[in-house]
This record gives structure tokens, sequence and C-alpha cells, in this order.
């Protein structure tokens, strides 16, 4: 039995691909899924993931299953799924990860994931309670906060929290975890991987984790991405949008970063509380 497989799993798995061999384990430390590339038997390559716990395979087969017009040849390709079983089989995607390679500081990749962030976030409607959920929500995770962050930080918070205004809002289908540990480079064309965190959003949930990475005080990458993605936080309502989306994965981050352990991350979500707090822009210099 393959580690990180369970019976059910890998009796779904043989009775779709045949005999198969494990090429590689791409799962990451601190997540519950096993990800693995597959052979089959006639050579064809795979990515399997399966978990029994995360929700986060459902999420990216209902992406796979609305469907991501577009971006063919860019991002996976479905081939079987099994929701309940929490398993998910996806054609393999050629290229290497971008995080930790040059291709990370070179404005052309920032400009092609601009573009392919565009053709994702297709139009699915307005919502009138999203920003009020996301409030709520946010507010639940700064109680969780306590003892994480210094109390003015978290009275700080919580004032920031209650003085975003709700309105209805558009929402596109999202990304979710939109970095480059999630793009693939394969020679010079990007590719986007993972919807596990996928969902109908504002269009500006996917510029957070960005902006407080990679695109912190780098203005010639965040003006190759902003190139491809055609669209500036630049309405009041966009701005409302992008402070609660910030509020809401900063103490978030704080939040499960400490749950599982890791110190470093955790660390980069008091960061980012700091710089929110402090009025983080959406085009930092």
């Amino acid at each position: 039995m393959t580690e990180g497989i369970t019976e059910e799993q890998n009796g779904l798995l043989t009775s779709w691909l045949g005999h198969y061999r494990v090429v590689r384990d791409h799962s990451w430390p601190l997540q519950d899924t096993t990800v693995l590339q597959l052979e089959t038997a006639i050579g064809d390559h795979v990515m399997v993931k399966a978990s029994g716990t995360s929700h986060h395979i459902r999420r990216e087969i209902a992406a796979y299953s609305r469907g991501l017009p577009g971006l063919e040849g860019n991002v996976p390709v479905m081939l079987h799924a099994a929701p309940d079983a929490g398993l998910l089989v996806t054609r393999y995607l050629p290229g290497a990860v971008v995080a930790g390679t040059p291709a990370e500081e070179d404005p052309e990749t920032y400009r092609q994931a601009g573009e392919l962030l565009r053709l994702l976030h297709q139009p699915a409607g307005t919502s009138g309670s999203y920003l009020k959920s996301l409030t709520i929500r946010t507010t639940s995770m700064l109680e969780r906060a306590h003892g994480l962050l210094a109390r003015p930080v978290l009275r700080g918070l919580a004032s920031a929290i209650a003085a975003v205004e709700h309105f209805p809002v558009e929402v596109v289908t999202t990304h979710g975890d939109y970095q480059p540990r999630n793009w693939l480079h394969d020679d010079g064309t990007i590719r986007v991987i993972d919807f596990g965190r996928a969902e109908l959003r504002p269009w500006v949930h996917d510029l957070v984790r960005l902006g407080h990475q990679q695109l912190l005080g780098q203005p010639g990458l965040t003006a190759s991405f902003h190139a491809g993605l055609g669209r500036l936080v630049a309405t009041e309502e966009d701005r409302q949008s992008w402070r609660l989306e910030n509020l809401n994965q900063a103490v978030g981050t704080v939040v499960w970063a400490h749950h599982v352990g890791d110190r470093d991350f955790e660390q980069q979500g008091v960061r980012m509380v700091e710089r929110v707090l402090d009025g983080f822009e959406p085009y930092p210099g």
C-alpha cells in the first residue's frame, strides 16, 4: 500500500489507472494532503491528491467542475475525482515550481501570471453578503489570536475590521493562494497549479499574498504583474474589499501558523498585521 493512500483510495486509483508506480512525492510536510506523481502502466503521468480530512480537495474538484475557460494547457486537467473519498487525479502538468528559482525574480513571470489570473477571474455575479460574512469570520479568528498578538494590536485590528463598510461586491473565480509556489515555469511558459483554495470571492483576494511577499518593495515586478492582469485596485469598493481581505489573511496567517507550529510563517503573519495596521497600500514602493 502506498503511504498516505487508504485502501479505499487505492482501490479507486487501480480501477481508474490500472497498475501504477509512484514517481515522486510532492506532499507538503505541514499539509494533511498526500500529493503524488504517478506513472501508469501505459506510461502516462498523472498527479494524485488524497486526504481523509482536507476540504481543499473538494474545493479543487469544484473549481475544475465549474470549468476554467481560456486556461487550457496552463492549468491541470481533471481526469478522475471522488469527493467523498477525498481523491483527485489530474493530468501531469510539466514545469518546475517558480518559487526559489531565478524565474521568481523575472518580470516576465509576473506578466504571464497576471494574464493567467485575468483569465481565471471569470465574473460569477454579485454577493450582498460576502463582506459581512468575511467580517464575521475575521472577527472569529481574532478571538483565536489572543495571546499571539499584543492587546493594543488586537484592539487596532478590531477597530479596523469594524470600520470596513459592507456593500454588495462582484465575485469571480479566485485561486486562493496565488503565488510562485503554485506557479510552474516550463521553457518560458508560466502555468498555475493547486486550486485547493479556489472559491468565489472579490478579485482583490488573489493580490494579498503577493503584495506582502514577492511584490513588496518591487515596483518593477508589480508593474509587470498588473500589465498582465489589466486591472488596478482603484475604486472605493475595491479598496474596502482589499482592506478586509488583508485583515483576514494577516490574522489567519498568524493563527494557522501557530496552530501547525510554523514559527517563521507565524512571524510573517505578524509582519503582515503590522503593515495592514500601518495603512498597507496595494502598490507599495
